[in-house]
């Protein structure tokens, strides 16, 4: 595990082989209805990061903490959003060219003659990815390396599913979050491997004043990272595909739920209510 984080190279063609064995197993998205007013394509990205005191280069799992212009304000998540068919199938047959980081995708050739409708699929979610990842961070679409995919996620409290595209930022070092999010969140890899860096979510919600829904003061699973200046919780659908990814590549699940420290939160109407 520690030999992955140390080697940048190693690690990325590692994760490339895992993911491709991984959707091959899973049959990911052939048995799926797919449908395009609830689908979201979203980039899980990877990138090296300074990010402790000594500013060692470390690879670090690269989010967006929504803003509260939007709707689930604070949540950290995956740059993306919901997929515009016609202008994301066209841009789906410019970033799957063969000088793009798809087409460099050294298992693309045997997806699209074994598995030309899943790959009809991929291209469409990592260019909607792309577009949305661009207009929320100004993520440079070129500047990335595909690595490959990650099963759907349905959401529980809205009526979408996310498809995570797994990517490793090569060259850029700034971003330029837009309206839409609130700063730009680095989580060391090294720390989601840490079992005593996991919580058990304790939220209470309201979907009206004064008036708690059923589902308050349910637990959740989450990820809880802490720096000098600030404290974060990953929970949701991102916190599933984030620990997917990392069972998937390193071997490792977070401590069952019930074993956790709590911590607690609470989420108003607004929350719910937002618009993007």
């Amino acid at each position: 595990m520690q030999q992955l984080l140390a080697n940048d190279t190693t690690l990325v063609q590692h994760i490339i082989r895992v993911l491709n064995d991984q959707a091959g197993q899973n049959n990911i998205f052939s048995d799926q209805s797919v449908d395009p007013a609830t689908a979201a394509g979203v980039l899980m990205l990877l990138g090296p990061r300074g990010n402790n005191k000594e500013n060692n280069i470390e690879p670090c799992l690269i989010l967006n903490k929504r803003s509260i212009k939007v709707r689930q304000p604070g949540d950290l998540c995956f740059p993306g959003g919901s997929v515009t068919p016609r202008l994301d199938a066209c841009l789906a047959k410019l970033f799957s060219l063969p000088v793009t980081s798809l087409g460099h995708w050294k298992y693309w050739p045997q997806w699209k003659r074994a598995h030309p409708q899943t790959a009809r699929f991929l291209s469409l979610f990592w260019a909607t990815g792309l577009r949305e990842s661009f207009e929320e961070m100004r993520l440079n679409p070129f500047g990335v390396k595909f690595l490959g995919p990650l099963p759907p996620q349905p959401l529980v409290m809205f009526r979408r599913v996310i498809y995570p595209m797994v990517a490793w930022v090569q060259r850029q070092k700034k971003f330029f979050p837009n309206w839409e999010v609130d700063k730009i969140v680095y989580i060391p890899l090294r720390n989601l491997l840490d079992a005593a860096n996991y919580r058990r979510y304790r939220l209470n919600i309201q979907t009206r004043a004064n008036e708690p829904s059923s589902n308050s003061g349910q637990d959740y699973p989450c990820f809880y990272y802490q720096t000098d200046s600030d404290t974060e919780i990953l929970w949701g659908a991102t916190y599933r595909i984030a620990t997917l990814f990392m069972e998937y590549v390193f071997g490792f699940k977070p401590p069952i739920l019930e074993t956790l420290p709590v911590v607690e939160g609470r989420l108003d109407q607004a929350y719910l209510t937002g618009h993007k």
